[in-house]
């Protein structure tokens, strides 16, 4: 599907999101995302914005008031799974051991993955025309690996010459795998068979 740059409509939507919503109209967005996330991950960026409307509980009215753009809504939906994504890591943290934060990050990154595969061809117009999006999710979720990654090592739990660097190239060839139906299963068996390797040697100095 061609996506058009839509700079008029861009600029109209970051109008309206500096103004307050009104309690229900920020409601109705809320639900908007959260439910063209589902949707988007069903079937892709060609989903129909009257189902995701309708499956919102919304007229699709509502939807182009808070979303002009269907590239608008999907790159919403994308910053909203990074900033799931990242906000995992403090809760991650306070209930396990830090390598095991660590791989149930890297688990939930493959199911963000997934999502994120249904959105593949807007996200690679998306990320290529507009540097600041990629660069503000990019960075985080580095950040966000780099501080488990960096615990583990602290704490001995992972080998101790780790780079987060590597580790997210690593899950990047697992996202690079063919789409098939068994994609996730073999995805989480992947994760563990990387974590076999980062515990390999744990505790040994660099």
């Amino acid at each position: 599907m061609a996506i058009e740059p839509p700079a008029i409509a861009e600029q109209t939507a970051e109008a309206a999101e500096t103004k307050p919503l009104r309690a229900d109209a920020q409601r109705n967005r809320d639900r908007l995302v959260e439910v063209a996330a589902v949707v988007f991950a069903e079937r892709g960026i060609d989903a129909s914005l009257e189902e995701i409307a309708r499956r919102a509980g919304v007229g699709i009215g509502t939807l182009y008031r808070h979303f002009p753009t269907r590239e608008h809504l999907v790159e919403v939906v994308y910053r909203r799974e990074v900033e799931a994504l990242c906000a995992a890591v403090g809760e991650l943290a306070q209930k396990h051991p830090s390598d095991v934060a660590l791989e149930q990050w890297m688990q939930r990154f493959v199911d963000y993955i997934a999502t994120k595969r249904g959105l593949a061809t807007s996200l690679r117009i998306l990320l290529t025309t507009n540097s600041t999006l990629f660069s503000d999710t990019s960075g985080r979720v580095s950040q966000a690996l780099r501080q488990l990654v960096e615990a583990a090592v602290a704490d001995g739990t992972i080998r101790g010459d780790v780079d987060a660097s590597d580790v997210l190239h690593a899950l990047s060839g697992i996202y690079s795998a063919p789409d098939t139906p068994e994609w996730r299963d073999r995805s989480r068996r992947l994760v563990k068979l990387l974590m076999d390797g980062l515990r390999f040697g744990a505790g040994k100095a660099r």
